[in-house]
């Protein structure tokens, strides 16, 4: 642009140039509110347009505080709404104190669960946190602008609802007011320049501060703590920071609450914190912090206050007191488990000794000096040592401890008195952080006693209780180790004959005393090397070490018989008592210690079978003996289970006119596959196992339902003779079990006669007279089988209820070879006559023997020559034909 003109045109020029140049200054300077209050506009329009619809509620704002003070947003500015919570834009003149924004979100459910976060664009670099106690916004020096204040609320912390937007504006202070702005123009270029470092140096001031105080709510946030700040004067106390689980300050009755009512903090802890709290305002202390319990939703928070006394009057009297307080719970916790373990160690009855990484000892507790007799300072820098054990062991004990990091066994030692002691030690490494050997910790217990215990119980567990000597499970093991070496030895296994009758006839008393002084006697026979056992009952063992030779074991056998036969006195009378032994010798008789006691046993029942009191070498033919017995017993099991028992009919005939008068029922045994087995071999074993009886029962129910057919049909009117075992006959239910029989199966007791061997009513003939007497009363015929072999007495036999005698087969096998056999034969005859009683002959098998018979009056007969013990069936065809003799 181009001015013409001459002289005075040069001084409007001039003119001209400093009123442009000051107008565009000035538009400079207010270009900034200008762009404030549009950019402002934008502000609104734009956050208006974002707001949050994706909830019912939204946070609400509710006022305003001017340091810590309400105040109403009118008497800030003119253009501010009355009601804040409505209020889009906030005008703020310059502010020297604290402003502070309090938010909430009234209509929220649950609103006492939420957490917030707010954050002053403009002001705040990032997100502020708090929760429902503490609802408020502060700023400080906040410069002249625009701003964005945005609130926002969570459930969990990382949903965030309800947002809520604030436009704030700064207005600029009074010296940047439109009509200072030409005082400055005037001013000058270099102030304008000097003003704008000025402002900027402000600006940053300002934000350090706002960072600053961002960094401090950070720290408070982050370390949990709570402040407080307590106006003794107006008597608040104000709170930052506060606990969800604590949601009242403690009441100590000095800071907060009333006498009277009730406290939240311990009882235990109230008193000492009033204590201390006085001490502090009365300026006895320079601090005040103290330790309590304050009562939470969940139980007990042990809190740790402290604090200090900031303002004081002329007068010394506490103004203001500010603090802090710490939840310590984890802390007080964890001293609570130190004291606990420290108090466990102390007072464990084990003891317990820490050494350093130079196995030092650096501690010991109580039951150390219990146990070693050594004081804790006199354990205090001793070295690790066993004073029974040489440096090498110990030595050893350290490697292992350094390469593994614990040992454990069982050691002795001595106690301060010189007396010996047993301990069960365990030393376990200790390692610190960089996985470095820091200690060693060494437990034990002392063990003396329970060792004392232990062999006690091992030596009575290994002794026999009566006799003193080695019981059977110490004989196994000693046995067992002799095999195991393959030592050559022998077994004498001896017991005593008819021991079960003394016990039973005398008592268990005199038994015993007859055991121990058999154990007596014995232990003197046999050699210095030779071990003596008590199996158990009446049972013993020479285990005879380091000898095969014959001679030597026929010897002791010989000794033991010769002791055994001198009368034993016990209880004022003497017993005499019989031994049968049986003897093996290793390795010729077995090759384990189960294999070589049982061929012993197999000797000694086959020396007891013998008649008793002799001993008896094992040989294979008694070990086949023995699994032939086993065998049988087998067998005789299975055909009692599955009914494979066949009774069999030997007829009895009249010797006047050779006709069927009665009949024998006779037990045999077939089992499918194994063919028929003979009486003379499973009876005597019936008898021995007790299956006899059962036997008996099944032979006695077929008899009387075969027999019962036959009367029905009119094939037999007289009498089935049952043989009746020892064993049935001493059965005290006897007489029930067989009138129960013959009435399940229908047969009248007249029919049945049951045969007693004479041995078996010689044993104790009272009581047989009162079983027979019953048996006789029911009707039942009685007769006395194999008469002549025992040892009847007349005076029993007249007395006996029987009627019939049975001379037994072998008197009748040499009837008409031997006078004596006949003489005898016909006494027997005769003397049953003179008592009223019949007499059968058993086993005639020719006709010469029934001559005889018939001529020396003998009734009636039965043997191979009238026939052979015949089945059901063939034994009903047999009794249908008229009986011949050939």
């Amino acid at each position: 642009m181009h001015f013409r003109g001459q002289g005075g045109a040069t001084g409007g020029n001039a003119l001209l140039a400093f009123v442009i140049t000051l107008t565009c200054t000035a538009a400079l300077l207010m270009l900034p509110s200008l762009f404030a209050k549009t950019h402002a506009a934008t502000y609104i329009a734009t956050y208006a347009a974002q707001s949050p619809t994706s909830s019912d509620w939204q946070v609400e704002l509710i006022s305003l505080r001017i340091a810590n003070q309400p105040i109403q947003a009118e008497q800030l500015d003119s253009r501010n709404r009355a009601q804040l919570y409505n209020t889009q834009t906030l005008f703020l003149p310059v502010l020297e104190s604290p402003i502070s924004i309090e938010f909430g979100a009234p209509y929220a459910p649950n609103a006492r669960q939420l957490y917030y976060r707010y954050k002053m664009q403009g002001a705040d670099l990032d997100w502020i946190y708090t929760d429902h106690q503490y609802r408020r916004a502060t700023y400080t020096n906040l410069a002249f602008g625009h701003y964005l204040f945005m609130i926002e609320a969570s459930y969990d912390g990382s949903t965030w609802l309800g947002q809520r937007q604030l436009a704030v504006e700064v207005a600029a202070p009074a010296w940047l007011s439109p009509w200072a702005l030409s005082m400055y123009a005037l001013v000058g270029g270099a102030g304008i320049i000097t003003l704008f470092f000025i402002v900027r140096a402000r600006h940053r001031a300002m934000r350090q501060l706002q960072q600053s105080e961002e960094r401090l709510k950070l720290s408070l946030w982050g370390s949990g703590d709570q402040l407080w700040d307590w106006d003794i004067a107006a008597g608040v106390i104000h709170r930052h920071n506060t606990w969800r689980q604590v949601s009242a300050f403690p009441i100590d009755y000095i800071r907060t609450g009333e006498p009277g009512s009730p406290s939240n903090i311990h009882p235990q802890d109230l008193a000492n914190l009033q204590q201390a709290l006085n001490q502090h305002l009365d300026g006895h202390t320079q601090f005040f912090e103290v330790t309590y319990r304050v009562q939470a939703e969940d139980g007990w928070v042990s809190v740790l206050d402290r604090g200090k006394v900031v303002e004081r009057d002329e007068h010394q009297q506490a103004l203001r007191m500010t603090g802090t307080m710490k939840d310590i719970t984890p802390l007080v916790l964890a001293e609570e488990r130190l004291k606990m373990l420290a108090t466990s160690i102390t007072n464990i009855s084990d003891g317990v000794c820490i050494y350093d990484h130079t196995f030092a000892v650096v501690e010991a507790n109580q039951s150390v000096t219990k146990i070693t007799g050594f004081s804790r300072q006199q354990m205090l820098g001793r070295p690790l040592q066993l004073q029974l054990y040489s440096d090498d062991y110990v030595n050893q004990i350290k490697r292992t401890l350094q390469q593994y990091g614990s040992w454990h066994g069982e050691v002795e030692d001595l106690r301060s008195d010189g007396s010996l002691y047993q301990i069960e030690l365990t030393i376990d490494a200790i390692y610190d952080d960089s996985s470095q050997i820091s200690h060693y910790v060494a437990t034990f217990a002392d063990i003396s006693e329970r060792k004392q215990t232990e062999r006690e119980l091992r030596r009575l567990s290994n002794t026999d209780t009566l006799t003193g000597l080695p019981n059977r499970s110490y004989f196994q093991v000693s046995h067992a180790n002799l095999v195991r070496k393959r030592i050559g030895h022998a077994l004498v296994l001896f017991d005593l004959d008819d021991f079960k009758k003394i016990n039973d006839s005398l008592g268990h008393d005199l038994g015993d005393e007859l055991l121990l002084q058999v154990a007596e006697r014995i232990a003197q026979v046999g050699r210095p090397q030779d071990t003596f056992y008590r199996l158990g009952g009446d049972e013993f063992v020479l285990l005879l070490e380091d000898t095969w030779n014959m001679s030597t074991t026929t010897d002791i056998a010989n000794q033991i018989l010769h002791a055994m036969s001198q009368p034993f006195h016990i209880q004022q009378q003497d017993i005499v008592v019989g031994t049968s032994i049986g003897i093996v010798v290793y390795p010729s008789d077995g090759n384990s210690s189960q294999e070589l006691l049982q061929n012993a046993d197999t000797a000694m029942y086959h020396a007891k079978s013998r008649g008793g009191h002799n001993y008896q070498f094992f040989n294979e033919s008694m070990n086949k003996t023995a699994v032939r017995r086993l065998q049988v017993e087998n067998q005789l099991r299975f055909a009692l289970r599955h009914k494979h028992l066949q009774v069999l009919y030997q007829p009895k005939v009249s010797l006047v006119d050779y006709q069927f008068v009665g009949l024998e029922a006779l037990v045999r045994m077939n089992i499918p596959g194994h063919g028929p087995l003979s009486p003379s071999e499973f009876i005597p074993l019936a008898e021995e196992t007790g299956l006899i009886i059962e036997m008996g029962e099944q032979v006695l129910r077929q008899t009387c339902r075969d027999m019962r057919l036959w009367v029905e049909q009119g094939l037999v009117q007289g009498r089935v003779a049952v043989n009746l075992s020892a064993k049935q006959f001493v059965q005290p239910n006897l007489t029930e079990t067989i009138m129960t029989i013959l009435k399940e199966e229908g047969l009248a007791p007249q029919h049945l006669e049951l045969e007693i061997t004479e041995g078996v009513v010689m044993e104790d003939p009272e009581r047989a007279i009162a079983i027979m007497t019953e048996l006789h009363q029911q009707g039942i015929h009685l007769a006395l089988d194999d008469f002549g072999t025992g040892y009847s007495s007349l005076a029993y036999l007249k007395r006996f209820p029987i009627q019939t005698l049975k001379i037994d087969k072998a008197f009748v096998d040499d009837i008409n070879g031997a006078e004596r056999d006949r003489n005898m034969v016909a006494s027997i005859v005769a003397m049953a006559h003179n008592l009223g009683l019949d007499v059968v002959a058993e086993g005639v098998v020719d006709a010469a023997q029934a001559a005889t018979l018939s001529h020396l009056s003998c009734e009636y007969a039965q043997g191979f020559l009238f026939a052979e013990p015949l089945s059901r069936d063939a034994f009903a065809a047999h009794i249908s034909v008229p009986a011949s003799i050939h």
